[in-house]
């Protein structure tokens, strides 16, 4: 039977978990070197002992200014409305048309908290209370002066689309522990693009095999669309259409062995329909408490933005609970009003509005998994594709900053503390410098993973996460 024919039979049978859920599961043909019908998702032995089982990747999209939240500067605050001095200008090619202006420090209280003596500001009060839990990593730094080129670079470690993001890799590496369940799941929050983390290529399957592809989920009951079986079609007879349809779909193999699509395609029949009873089970909150609601800071009293946030946290904890191996959840903006963490202007205004979105939920599911022994397995990770520059841009907004800026690491075998460091104005790293390689590097080996050795043969070139970059960042593991 040909490809239209497999087709006009599941137009026919009405399969709602195959027909239709698989079209938001699978991307377009790759080709890879896997034999037809093999299991990619079985578990796998990993290189080494983990640390951690799973990852929650907190995507800060847009990128907030380290400057205002977690990098106490004074000496930018004394030199506030200065140019930017020679000494800190030298070589300095700027990200983007604003130009630099004057040295910019935002009307910020800061303290140190808990015994590791973690600068914060007054803009994260809840997440304050869990520096003891975190690794901040203050000499981070990138490449690249926009966002989509940044951002691909932090999930995929390249600058141009087709790579697989570190989720796939992770899947790639590991398979899955809950076949009921994709192992790699996005939950994008917010409004526009930045909603999205700038486009779906940052979890996609890239030359891996499709099946590795994140999966996306809606906010609401029924977070994959067309998940449903129709109900004039009865479980048994579901049951009876996927087993022809694989019967089909393994007959027809044998003449292309390589094409990943169909394989994946093929498996994403499966999975739809085992979803049916797993993904909204998973993504149901009324079997939560009202003290665990009221943690993470879904309340009648909250904004409504911080409750979307808070609802994909939560979502995102039970997903862990459940085996995920991977849960990248994106911060967009909450209307209109502003662009995410984008703040080119007006970044009083912005950052308010964002910070207020994440700070209680994120320390909620920080104080979460650790209540519940799940954070020693749980890296949650703070990302963003750069950060902000110290000198202002249109008079009250701040411009990119590859060359400098703060990222976080909590749980799973990382040691708290403060790591690195900007100079005296916050531009460019000047101790403990790392880079998004390093981090991925580090995320791989605790999840057991040796970055070194995860490859995968692609157009006669073997092929790794970091590309031919990383280093396990040795200090702040424990």
């Amino acid at each position: 039977m040909n490809k239209t024919s497999r087709r006009r039979f599941l137009s026919a049978a009405g399969l709602g978990a195959g027909a239709l859920a698989a079209h938001g599961l699978i991307p377009g043909g790759i080709l890879s070197s896997a034999n037809a019908f093999d299991d990619p998702l079985a578990p796998k032995a990993p290189h080494f002992t983990p640390k951690a089982k799973s990852v929650i990747w907190l995507h800060m999209a847009g990128a907030p200014s380290s400057l205002d939240l977690f990098d106490y500067k004074p000496e930018l605050v004394r030199l506030r409305g200065q140019p930017l001095p020679d000494s800190f200008g030298k070589n300095l090619k700027t990200a983007t048309d604003g130009g630099v202006g004057a040295l910019l420090a935002t009307n910020r209280t800061w303290k140190q908290y808990g015994e590791t003596g973690a600068w914060i500001s007054d803009l994260l009060p809840n997440l304050a209370r869990q520096v003891d839990r975190i690794a901040f990593l203050k000499g981070s730094k990138t490449e690249g002066s926009t966002h989509v080129i940044s951002s691909l670079k932090l999930h995929t470690s390249g600058l141009v689309p087709g790579r697989p993001a570190l989720g796939a890799w992770v899947q790639y590496g590991l398979g899955s522990a809950n076949r009921d369940l994709p192992a790699f799941v996005v939950l994008p929050t917010g409004t526009g693009n930045a909603g999205g983390g700038r486009g779906a290529t940052i979890w996609s399957s890239g030359f891996l095999p499709a099946t590795y592809q994140g999966t996306a989920f809606r906010q609401g009951d029924s977070p994959i669309l067309h998940l449903d079986r129709p109900s004039v079609v009865s479980s048994d007879q579901q049951r009876g259409m996927l087993q022809l349809l694989r019967d089909l779909n393994e007959h027809q193999s044998a003449g292309r062995p390589l094409d990943s699509e169909l394989q994946a395609r093929a498996r994403s029949y499966e999975l739809a329909d085992r979803m049916q009873v797993a993904a909204p089970e998973a993504v149901d909150l009324t079997k939560e408490s009202q003290a665990t609601k009221a943690l993470y800071g879904i309340a009648d009293s909250s904004t409504p933005a911080t409750r979307e946030y808070a609802t994909a946290l939560l979502r995102a904890r039970r997903l862990v609970e459940r085996g995920v191996r991977f849960i990248h959840v994106i911060s967009g903006a909450p209307d209109n009003s502003i662009d995410s963490w984008d703040a080119h202007r007006d970044i009083e205004k912005n950052h308010s509005v964002m910070s207020r979105q994440v700070d209680q939920p994120i320390a909620g599911l920080l104080a979460d998994l650790h209540a519940l022994g799940l954070l020693d397995t749980t890296l949650v990770v703070w990302t963003s594709e750069f950060g902000r520059t110290p000198y202002g841009q249109t008079g009250d907004g701040r411009d990119h900053n590859p060359w400098g800026y703060t990222t976080w690491i909590a749980g799973g075998g990382i040691k708290p503390g403060t790591y690195g460091g900007t100079d005296e104005i916050g531009l460019r790293a000047v101790s403990g410098i790392v880079d998004t390689y390093d981090v991925q590097a580090t995320i791989l080996r605790q999840l057991g993973l040796d970055h070194l050795k995860l490859t995968y043969q692609y157009q006669g070139r073997s092929e790794r996460a970091t590309t031919v970059y990383g280093e396990v960042i040795e200090d702040i593991i424990v």
